[in-house]
């Protein structure tokens, strides 16, 4: 049992790894900073499921970004499946981005 939960563990950094690899094309910070995923959850199988959000709903990515997400993670060895369900609720805003990325947008 505890084997399982450190490769989940282990997995979930491989997926946010990989999620700070994907940007959003308006703004020079990847999604994960952004605070674009709200949740990522990974089963026994390895099948990934993330909940995330845009900056907005005719965000120019709509269509694109949500796929990115999922062919990215998909990519990685360990998983099996992945797929990413878009949500507004809660709505983005800029509260939910990292420091870092406040700072790099200088919004500190």
């Amino acid at each position: 049992m505890s084997e399982t939960v450190i490769d989940t563990q282990e997995l979930g950094e491989k997926i946010v790894k990989v999620l700070k690899t994907i940007y959003d094309p308006e703004i020079p910070v990847d999604i994960y900073e952004l605070g674009l995923i709200y949740d990522v959850f990974v089963n026994e199988d390895n099948e990934v499921k993330i909940l995330m959000t845009l900056t907005s709903p005719n965000c120019p990515v709509a269509e694109t970004l949500p796929v990115e997400v999922e062919e990215k993670v998909k990519s990685l060895n360990m998983v099996k499946d992945a797929e990413v369900e878009i949500t507004f609720d809660p709505p983005w805003n800029q509260d939910l981005m990292s420091e870092e990325a406040k700072l790099e947008l200088g919004l500190l």
